[in-house]
């Protein structure tokens, strides 16, 4: 099941600063844009965030589907997720790309439907340990079976610096949205850390936003497929680790993390978990 939109890098926390994304209270109808492509199938709207992008299930007589909605100006390339999609299709289980398209309001992706359930669903948040080893070795499974030689796609420390030192100049950082743990160290220190990062451990292609509900879940409570990749490329897997661990303190409550990091095979890197952590408060 493909629930988990986003139109930021960190759209998939629930409980933090960033960009929010939550089930909806209410529907919403599908924009004009794609009200062609899902025709009289029923459609409503499982996922949201504040700058309007939108994630319904759409179910006809041919099966469920998901639309994903990116509104005009919410600063994402849909292309970027559809290229990545299609590429990491290959070698891992992610949502099939169906049909693509949009107008000046804003950009449509149609995918299949993937099976199983995210890792957030209530089944899951009541089972933490099942679902965070899940999380774990899926995460490892994912790292280990995207090939890094052949994947076109970055996420590097560098790039993501750039992108910080540009929404720096532009007044984009704000603190004040940042996790408790990063709040109080002030834009200049946070940057200053940000710029001493650590060396590499191990380059696989990263998720890019490895947030547990980003993780699809079988009834046997193994990892079957993953979903928002716009971010996926290659870089150090802490860089992954780092947030897919964190996300256990979202969703789960504390104590999972170590569990996490044993399901994956990996013991505890102190240092690339706070860096990386830190990096990702900052932006994308």
């Amino acid at each position: 099941m493909d629930v988990a939109g986003r139109c930021s890098p960190r759209l998939a926390r629930e409980q933090t600063g960033g960009v929010i994304a939550s089930r909806p209270s209410v529907n919403r109808p599908v924009p004009d844009a794609a009200r062609g492509v899902v025709g009289a199938a029923s459609t409503t709207v499982v996922w949201e965030n504040e700058v309007g992008g939108l994630t319904f299930e759409v179910i006809d007589a041919t099966g469920r589907r998901f639309l994903k909605w990116f509104p005009a100006g919410c600063d994402i390339d849909p292309h970027a997720e559809i290229d990545r999609l299609r590429w990491a299709a290959q070698f891992v289980t992610v949502p099939r790309v169906l049909a693509e398209g949009g107008d000046s309001s804003g950009a449509w992706v149609l995918t299949a439907a993937l099976s199983g359930e995210n890792a957030v669903t209530d089944r899951w948040r009541s089972d933490p340990a099942t679902a965070v080893r899940a999380i774990g070795r899926g995460l490892r499974d994912l790292h280990e079976r995207l090939p890094v030689g052949d994947c076109p796609f970055s996420w590097s420390t560098e790039s993501r610096l750039a992108d910080i030192t540009q929404r720096a100049a532009a007044g984009h950082l704000d603190p004040a949205r940042w996790q408790e743990e990063h709040r109080g160290l002030g834009l200049d220190e946070a940057l200053r850390r940000a710029f001493d990062a650590p060396t590499p451990d191990m380059l696989v292609v990263c998720h890019g936003d490895a947030c547990a509900p980003n993780t699809l879940i079988a009834d046997d409570g193994t990892c079957c497929g993953h979903v928002d990749l716009g971010s996926l490329g290659i870089a150090d897997r802490w860089a992954d680790l780092a947030v897919a661990t964190w996300s256990t303190q979202w969703n789960y409550r504390t104590g999972w993390e170590r569990t996490l990091l044993d399901a994956y095979g990996v013991a505890p890197d102190v240092e690339r978990l706070a860096y990386y952590r830190l990096l990702w408060d900052l932006g994308p």
